[in-house]
């Protein structure tokens, strides 16, 4: 899906969190910045809460709102009026929500934190520490690196192969030598299936940032580039 730059997207939404009344959600582009928070008449009560993100599969539990950042690249809560919001230019940002739990994460995976499976262990810290259900859980992959431009080198396929995963998410690059282009979405789809969460409850927008310039890349702009932020929250 192309879009003009200058229609100014703010944020991305995925229709059926919409629909959930307590939730407040979104996929921020490079116009979203942290100061929008508070003039959005639905997000100006929240307090912002993020992680100093280390590209781990080290989860935070959120039981009260901290102004210090802590280490990880997951957050859960079950606490209303705390922000999670992470920051993403062209890893994958993924936000979850078990609709009758109450219950949210934030998580951040790039292929660092795919390969210690950040995301499957959001998912079981959700289990046992809340109670949920992964057949109840509705999950948002928001844009990241399309599976056509994310070129990465052998470390990274040996890294996935030692760790046990599936290669399957990789194919070798039609032009470099020892290089692969990395479906990095279907790599945590397959990690969300063998957590027991339902594949039509897997939401997606399929944006490459690499590919659209209203998006923030990395890979594209290397330290010229910001952080888009992805956000997530419990209203009442």
């Amino acid at each position: 899906m192309q879009m003009q730059e200058e229609s100014r997207v703010e944020n991305f939404t995925i229709p059926r969190f919409e629909k959930i009344p307590f939730l407040v959600h979104g996929f921020g582009t490079r116009y979203w910045k942290e100061k929008d928070f508070k003039k959005h008449s639905k997000l100006k009560n929240f307090r912002l809460l993020s992680l100093a993100q280390i590209h781990s599969n080290i989860v935070q539990y959120i039981e009260k709102y901290h102004d210090k950042e802590v280490k990880g690249d997951a957050m859960l809560t079950d606490r209303s009026l705390i922000l999670l919001f992470i920051k993403t230019a062209d890893c994958l940002p993924v936000l979850i929500v078990d609709e009758s739990r109450k219950v949210i994460a934030a998580v951040h995976c790039g292929w660092k934190g795919t390969s210690k499976r950040v995301l499957q262990k959001a998912v079981q810290g959700m289990q046992i520490s809340y109670g949920c259900n992964p057949i109840s859980l509705l999950v948002a992959f928001g844009p990241s690196i399309g599976r056509d431009c994310y070129e990465v080198g052998k470390d990274v396929y040996k890294n996935f192969e030692e760790a046990g995963l599936s290669t399957e998410v990789f194919r070798d690059h039609p032009l470099r030598k020892e290089k692969y282009l990395l479906d990095l979405k279907q790599a945590n789809r397959s990690h969300l299936l063998n957590s027991g969460i339902r594949e039509q409850n897997i939401f997606s927008i399929d944006l490459c940032t690499h590919c659209e310039k209203y998006l923030l890349s990395f890979r594209r702009d290397k330290n010229n580039t910001g952080r888009m932020l992805s956000y997530i929250g419990i209203s009442f």
